[in-house]
Protein backbone atom coordinates (compact mmCIF):
# COMPACT_ATOMS: atom_id res chain seq x y z
CA UNK A 1 0.00 0.00 0.00
CA UNK A 2 1.74 3.23 -1.10
CA UNK A 3 -0.54 5.83 -0.40
CA UNK A 4 0.09 6.64 2.97
CA UNK A 5 -2.66 9.46 3.19
CA UNK A 6 -6.44 8.68 4.59
CA UNK A 7 -9.77 10.30 3.98
CA UNK A 8 -11.14 7.57 5.50
CA UNK A 9 -13.82 8.25 8.93
CA UNK A 10 -14.13 5.97 11.33
CA UNK A 11 -17.52 4.36 11.71
CA UNK A 12 -17.80 4.00 15.71
CA UNK A 13 -16.98 7.81 16.27
CA UNK A 14 -17.04 9.86 13.45
CA UNK A 15 -13.06 10.64 13.87
CA UNK A 16 -10.42 11.30 11.48
CA UNK A 17 -8.80 7.61 10.61
CA UNK A 18 -4.79 7.76 10.36
CA UNK A 19 -2.52 5.37 9.01
CA UNK A 20 -0.36 3.43 11.94
CA UNK A 21 1.53 0.56 10.91
CA UNK A 22 -1.25 -1.44 8.73
CA UNK A 23 -3.92 -0.04 10.73
CA UNK A 24 -6.23 3.31 10.89
CA UNK A 25 -6.46 4.33 14.02
CA UNK A 26 -8.86 7.41 15.30
CA UNK A 27 -7.67 9.36 18.10
CA UNK A 28 -10.74 7.26 20.73
CA UNK A 29 -8.28 4.60 19.72
CA UNK A 30 -10.26 2.76 17.45
CA UNK A 31 -8.46 0.92 15.39
CA UNK A 32 -9.05 -0.89 12.23
CA UNK A 33 -6.72 -3.66 10.47
CA UNK A 34 -6.08 -3.47 6.82
CA UNK A 35 -6.63 -7.00 5.41
CA UNK A 36 -3.52 -9.07 3.53
CA UNK A 37 -4.24 -7.63 0.59
CA UNK A 38 -4.40 -4.36 1.66
CA UNK A 39 -8.02 -3.31 1.93
CA UNK A 40 -9.83 -1.95 5.44
CA UNK A 41 -13.25 -3.27 6.73
CA UNK A 42 -15.02 -0.36 7.90
CA UNK A 43 -18.52 -1.51 7.98
CA UNK A 44 -19.96 -2.03 11.53
CA UNK A 45 -21.89 -4.88 12.22
CA UNK A 46 -25.11 -2.89 13.22
CA UNK A 47 -25.25 -2.05 9.15
CA UNK A 48 -24.81 -5.32 7.87
CA UNK A 49 -27.79 -6.95 7.06
CA UNK A 50 -26.44 -10.46 5.52
CA UNK A 51 -23.62 -12.08 6.26
CA UNK A 52 -22.27 -11.47 2.89
CA UNK A 53 -23.69 -7.87 2.19
CA UNK A 54 -23.28 -6.68 -1.35
CA UNK A 55 -22.78 -8.42 -4.78
CA UNK A 56 -22.61 -12.59 -4.06
CA UNK A 57 -18.76 -13.93 -4.70
CA UNK A 58 -20.05 -15.38 -8.21
CA UNK A 59 -21.58 -12.04 -9.68
CA UNK A 60 -18.33 -10.51 -8.26
CA UNK A 61 -15.89 -12.81 -10.18
CA UNK A 62 -17.81 -13.44 -13.35
CA UNK A 63 -17.60 -9.26 -13.58
CA UNK A 64 -13.60 -8.90 -13.09
CA UNK A 65 -13.68 -12.01 -15.46
CA UNK A 66 -15.72 -10.26 -18.06
CA UNK A 67 -14.34 -6.53 -17.60
CA UNK A 68 -10.62 -7.27 -17.60
CA UNK A 69 -11.29 -8.79 -21.28
CA UNK A 70 -11.24 -4.71 -21.75
CA UNK A 71 -15.23 -5.35 -23.14
CA UNK A 72 -15.93 -2.25 -21.65
CA UNK A 73 -12.71 -0.08 -21.89
CA UNK A 74 -15.07 2.54 -24.04
CA UNK A 75 -16.62 3.24 -20.81
CA UNK A 76 -13.95 3.26 -18.73
CA UNK A 77 -12.02 5.93 -21.22
CA UNK A 78 -15.46 7.60 -20.77
CA UNK A 79 -15.40 8.23 -17.41
CA UNK A 80 -11.59 9.15 -17.60
CA UNK A 81 -12.22 12.06 -19.84
CA UNK A 82 -14.80 13.20 -18.14
CA UNK A 83 -12.66 13.14 -14.72
CA UNK A 84 -9.72 15.01 -16.19
CA UNK A 85 -11.72 17.23 -17.91
CA UNK A 86 -13.26 18.53 -14.13
CA UNK A 87 -10.02 18.04 -12.37
CA UNK A 88 -7.03 18.87 -14.46
CA UNK A 89 -4.71 19.54 -11.97
CA UNK A 90 -5.03 16.18 -9.99
CA UNK A 91 -6.99 15.41 -6.95
CA UNK A 92 -8.86 13.30 -4.47
CA UNK A 93 -11.62 10.64 -6.36
CA UNK A 94 -13.66 8.35 -4.42
CA UNK A 95 -15.38 5.74 -6.12
CA UNK A 96 -18.67 5.06 -4.33
CA UNK A 97 -19.37 1.19 -5.28
CA UNK A 98 -16.25 0.34 -6.91
CA UNK A 99 -16.92 -3.44 -7.34
CA UNK A 100 -13.52 -5.26 -8.12
CA UNK A 101 -11.57 -1.92 -8.55
CA UNK A 102 -11.71 -1.87 -12.44
CA UNK A 103 -13.12 1.27 -13.63
CA UNK A 104 -11.26 2.76 -10.24
CA UNK A 105 -7.83 1.67 -10.83
CA UNK A 106 -8.04 2.35 -14.72
CA UNK A 107 -8.93 6.25 -14.13
CA UNK A 108 -5.75 6.63 -10.88
CA UNK A 109 -3.55 5.02 -13.61
CA UNK A 110 -4.17 7.27 -16.56
CA UNK A 111 -4.77 10.81 -14.13
CA UNK A 112 -2.87 12.70 -11.40
CA UNK A 113 -5.61 11.23 -9.30
CA UNK A 114 -5.71 10.22 -5.51
CA UNK A 115 -8.37 6.97 -5.64
CA UNK A 116 -10.15 5.59 -2.70
CA UNK A 117 -13.00 3.22 -3.24
CA UNK A 118 -16.36 1.46 -0.89
CA UNK A 119 -17.98 -1.21 -1.40
CA UNK A 120 -20.34 -3.50 0.50
CA UNK A 121 -18.91 -6.41 -1.03
CA UNK A 122 -15.90 -7.74 1.28
CA UNK A 123 -15.19 -9.64 -2.08
CA UNK A 124 -15.15 -7.04 -4.24
CA UNK A 125 -13.15 -5.10 -1.98
CA UNK A 126 -10.53 -7.72 -1.71
CA UNK A 127 -10.28 -8.18 -5.86
CA UNK A 128 -9.37 -4.41 -5.70
CA UNK A 129 -7.32 -4.12 -3.49
CA UNK A 130 -5.16 -6.94 -4.53
CA UNK A 131 -4.75 -5.70 -8.15
CA UNK A 132 -4.35 -1.79 -7.38
CA UNK A 133 -1.52 -1.16 -4.38
CA UNK A 134 -1.72 2.65 -5.29
CA UNK A 135 -5.10 3.16 -4.48
CA UNK A 136 -6.72 2.25 -0.85
CA UNK A 137 -10.32 0.04 -1.10
CA UNK A 138 -12.56 -0.18 2.38
CA UNK A 139 -15.87 -2.03 2.87
CA UNK A 140 -18.60 0.14 3.46
CA UNK A 141 -21.91 1.76 2.80
CA UNK A 142 -22.72 4.23 0.13
CA UNK A 143 -25.53 5.17 2.37
CA UNK A 144 -23.13 5.73 5.26
CA UNK A 145 -20.18 6.65 3.74
CA UNK A 146 -16.78 6.05 5.96
CA UNK A 147 -15.17 9.40 4.52
CA UNK A 148 -14.44 12.78 5.90
CA UNK A 149 -17.01 15.70 5.10
CA UNK A 150 -15.47 17.25 2.20
CA UNK A 151 -12.47 15.62 1.45
CA UNK A 152 -13.14 14.47 -2.14
CA UNK A 153 -13.08 16.55 -5.36
CA UNK A 154 -14.48 14.32 -7.15
CA UNK A 155 -17.02 11.34 -6.38
CA UNK A 156 -18.15 8.55 -9.19
CA UNK A 157 -20.52 6.14 -9.31
CA UNK A 158 -21.07 3.37 -11.70
CA UNK A 159 -24.27 1.37 -11.62
CA UNK A 160 -23.68 1.59 -8.24
CA UNK A 161 -27.05 2.94 -5.33
CA UNK A 162 -27.06 6.81 -5.46
CA UNK A 163 -27.21 8.25 -2.01
CA UNK A 164 -27.52 11.90 -2.93
CA UNK A 165 -26.76 12.99 0.22
CA UNK A 166 -23.98 11.47 1.19
CA UNK A 167 -21.93 12.09 -1.77
CA UNK A 168 -22.48 16.05 -0.98
CA UNK A 169 -21.77 15.67 2.65
CA UNK A 170 -18.20 14.07 0.91
CA UNK A 171 -17.47 16.52 -1.34
CA UNK A 172 -15.92 19.74 -1.35
CA UNK A 173 -17.47 22.60 -2.35
CA UNK A 174 -17.63 22.94 -6.29
CA UNK A 175 -16.41 19.36 -6.38
CA UNK A 176 -17.89 16.86 -8.94
CA UNK A 177 -20.19 13.92 -9.41
CA UNK A 178 -19.94 11.62 -12.45
CA UNK A 179 -22.62 8.94 -12.57
CA UNK A 180 -22.73 6.51 -15.52
CA UNK A 181 -25.96 5.02 -16.53
CA UNK A 182 -27.24 2.08 -19.05
CA UNK A 183 -28.57 4.06 -22.21
CA UNK A 184 -31.81 2.77 -23.29
CA UNK A 185 -31.03 0.18 -25.82
CA UNK A 186 -27.91 -0.94 -23.51
CA UNK A 187 -27.69 -4.87 -24.28
CA UNK A 188 -30.61 -4.45 -26.61
CA UNK A 189 -29.56 -7.58 -28.30
CA UNK A 190 -28.83 -9.83 -25.21
CA UNK A 191 -31.76 -9.13 -24.31
CA UNK A 192 -33.95 -9.90 -26.99
CA UNK A 193 -32.30 -13.28 -27.66
CA UNK A 194 -33.24 -13.88 -23.96
CA UNK A 195 -36.32 -12.74 -23.53
CA UNK A 196 -40.05 -12.67 -25.58
CA UNK A 197 -40.85 -9.35 -25.22
CA UNK A 198 -37.66 -7.44 -24.12
CA UNK A 199 -37.79 -3.76 -22.91
CA UNK A 200 -35.59 -0.62 -22.90
CA UNK A 201 -34.19 0.74 -20.01
CA UNK A 202 -35.72 3.56 -18.44
CA UNK A 203 -33.61 6.85 -18.52
CA UNK A 204 -34.72 9.14 -15.94
CA UNK A 205 -34.45 13.14 -15.79
CA UNK A 206 -30.91 14.00 -15.07
CA UNK A 207 -31.63 16.91 -12.31
CA UNK A 208 -30.16 15.43 -9.09
CA UNK A 209 -30.95 17.71 -6.06
CA UNK A 210 -28.27 19.31 -4.57
CA UNK A 211 -26.30 19.35 -8.26
CA UNK A 212 -25.57 20.84 -10.94
CA UNK A 213 -26.24 19.27 -14.14
CA UNK A 214 -23.17 20.07 -16.71
CA UNK A 215 -23.16 17.58 -19.67
CA UNK A 216 -24.18 14.04 -20.95
CA UNK A 217 -21.10 11.72 -22.43
CA UNK A 218 -22.37 8.90 -24.45
CA UNK A 219 -20.31 5.83 -24.68
CA UNK A 220 -21.11 3.25 -27.72
CA UNK A 221 -19.84 0.06 -28.86
CA UNK A 222 -20.54 -3.04 -30.56
CA UNK A 223 -19.56 -6.53 -28.91
CA UNK A 224 -18.59 -9.31 -30.41
CA UNK A 225 -18.92 -12.02 -27.52
CA UNK A 226 -16.76 -15.08 -29.00
CA UNK A 227 -17.63 -17.63 -26.18
CA UNK A 228 -20.56 -18.77 -24.02
CA UNK A 229 -18.43 -17.91 -20.76
CA UNK A 230 -18.49 -14.49 -21.67
CA UNK A 231 -22.00 -14.31 -22.43
CA UNK A 232 -22.55 -15.61 -19.42
CA UNK A 233 -20.05 -13.51 -17.38
CA UNK A 234 -22.03 -10.65 -18.77
CA UNK A 235 -25.38 -12.23 -18.12
CA UNK A 236 -24.47 -12.64 -14.33
CA UNK A 237 -23.09 -9.11 -13.59
CA UNK A 238 -26.92 -7.57 -14.77
CA UNK A 239 -29.93 -7.53 -12.49
CA UNK A 240 -31.34 -9.22 -15.06
CA UNK A 241 -29.38 -12.56 -13.33
CA UNK A 242 -31.85 -12.49 -10.35
CA UNK A 243 -34.89 -12.20 -12.31
CA UNK A 244 -35.07 -14.71 -14.90
CA UNK A 245 -36.45 -18.01 -15.37
CA UNK A 246 -35.73 -21.56 -16.32
CA UNK A 247 -36.55 -20.93 -19.71
CA UNK A 248 -34.86 -18.27 -20.22
CA UNK A 249 -31.73 -19.44 -18.92
CA UNK A 250 -31.57 -21.85 -21.18
CA UNK A 251 -31.81 -19.09 -23.87
CA UNK A 252 -29.01 -17.64 -22.93
CA UNK A 253 -26.86 -21.18 -21.96
CA UNK A 254 -27.23 -22.18 -25.74
CA UNK A 255 -26.05 -18.75 -27.02
CA UNK A 256 -22.43 -19.91 -28.36
CA UNK A 257 -21.36 -16.07 -29.65
CA UNK A 258 -23.83 -13.09 -29.53
CA UNK A 259 -22.98 -9.45 -31.07
CA UNK A 260 -24.65 -6.80 -28.27
CA UNK A 261 -24.41 -3.23 -27.98
CA UNK A 262 -22.94 -2.03 -25.18
CA UNK A 263 -24.60 1.72 -24.35
CA UNK A 264 -23.92 4.38 -21.69
CA UNK A 265 -24.72 7.63 -20.43
CA UNK A 266 -21.90 9.33 -18.84
CA UNK A 267 -23.43 12.32 -16.94
CA UNK A 268 -21.30 15.82 -15.03
CA UNK A 269 -22.39 17.18 -12.08
CA UNK A 270 -21.17 20.19 -9.81
CA UNK A 271 -22.30 20.69 -6.42
CA UNK A 272 -23.88 23.17 -5.38
CA UNK A 273 -22.45 25.60 -2.88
Amino acid sequence: MLMRESVWMCPVCGGDLEWNDRSLCCGKKHCFDAARSGYVHLLPASRMHAKLPGDDPEMVRARRRFLQKEYYAHLRQALTDALHEALPGGGVLLDAGCGEGYYTAGIRAALDLKAYGVDISKTAADLAARADKESQYAVGSVFHLPVRDGACDAVMSVFAPYCGEEFQRVLRPGGFFVMAIPAARHLWELKSAVYDHPYENEVKDYALEGFRFLRCIPAEKMLHLPSQEDIADLFAMTPYAYRTGAQEKERLAALEKLDTRAEFEVLVYAREA
